[in-house]
């Protein structure tokens, strides 16, 4: 696959030069989208390089780790390629009682440094509060993420939620650098608050969901069976998140027709992109294919207004779906 050249933003006060196309790094793990192939893994890894992607998006709990060790290889004698994000949080959560295991700074701090293990490496450029739950984890997780930041083991800091009022307690100093948050052409609840914060704030946003959970590949249907292991089997067995998945299947007939000359999911990435607020789109991707299609997406043309205006038909300006912790 020949060099691109993609569009470098910066991310907030991080002040980091990001793609705008990124890659997360969630489906790797191999435990909620279905079965993968480790080397396949390296190698969409490897691509994604050779297409100019320098941000790479994972957490401690992807895989219950193995997200991270597989980056930490690819990265090996060449760390400086490649900027990482990863999160902290979600493991060993206790849903129940809302509690993490991180409930000391001392605890967060060794699991950050657990982290690091995994991916080999010294220190990351983002690490990212998993969870939004408040008093007193929040404060835990900021104390932690600045003496880590004083150490030198992270660059800057975020926040992974679509909760606007946390995002506002976690940034109360000023000093949150990044927001990653779902946001897609099915679920544009970021435009009304927390996007125009944002950009106030000089937040970064990291966009998780671009294609909503494949919905916007254009690849299901009403007759679609995920695999075993796949958490999206939950669209068919929830009531609830079934009606949603079946109202978004038709928005996406409609979508469909609006592609043209681009697939279907570089459509979607287009109308992520277009956005001023957003930094960087993280779509997965487990196979060649499915990564060059996400890199043409930036290479394409801008969205027109009137192709804009034929998108807010479809879907509503500041609406949303129920959306999950990513």
């Amino acid at each position: 696959m020949p060099i691109q050249t993609l569009k470098n933003r910066t991310l907030g006060k991080s002040g980091l030069a990001v793609t705008e196309i990124g890659i997360g790094l969630w489906a790797i793990g191999g435990d909620a989208w279905g079965p993968t192939d480790d080397q396949d893994s390296l190698s969409t890894i490897d691509i994604a390089l050779e297409a100019g992607i320098t941000f790479f998006d994972t957490a401690d709990v992807y895989g219950a780790g193995h997200s991270e060790e597989l980056l930490g290889q690819a990265m090996k004698g060449r760390r400086d390629k490649f900027i990482v994000a990863t999160k902290i949080g979600w493991r060993n959560f206790d849903n129940e009682r809302n509690q993490t295991a991180y409930n000391t700074v001392e605890k967060l701090i060794a699991g950050v440094e657990s982290n690091l293990r995994r991916l080999q490496t010294d220190y990351v450029d983002i690490i990212q509060s998993h969870i939004d739950f408040r008093d007193p984890t929040m404060e835990i997780f900021l104390e932690g993420f600045q003496r880590l930041q004083q150490d030198g083991k992270v660059l800057s800091y975020g926040v992974s939620t679509s909760d606007f009022e946390y995002l506002k307690a976690f940034n109360a100093d000023g000093n949150c650098a990044t927001l990653q948050t779902d946001y897609s052409i099915l679920n544009r609840t970021a435009e009304a608050e927390i996007f125009p914060y944002c950009m106030e704030n000089d937040i970064g946003v990291i966009v998780r969901g671009p294609l909503a959970m494949g919905i916007l590949t254009g690849k299901f249907a009403l007759d679609t069976q995920f695999r075993e292991g796949d958490f999206r089997q939950r669209w068919q067995d929830n009531p609830e998140e079934h009606k949603t998945y079946l109202e978004d299947l038709a928005k996406v007939e409609k979508l469909r027709l609006l592609a043209h000359d681009r697939t279907l999911a570089q459509l979607a990435l287009q109308f992520v992109m277009a956005n001023p607020a957003v930094t960087v789109a993280i779509p997965g991707a487990k196979t060649t294919k499915q990564l060059k299609d996400n890199v043409g997406a930036a290479l394409l043309p801008a969205l027109t207004q009137e192709e804009m205006t034929q998108i807010n038909a479809i879907t509503p300006l500041g609406g949303g779906r129920k959306v999950w912790p990513a």
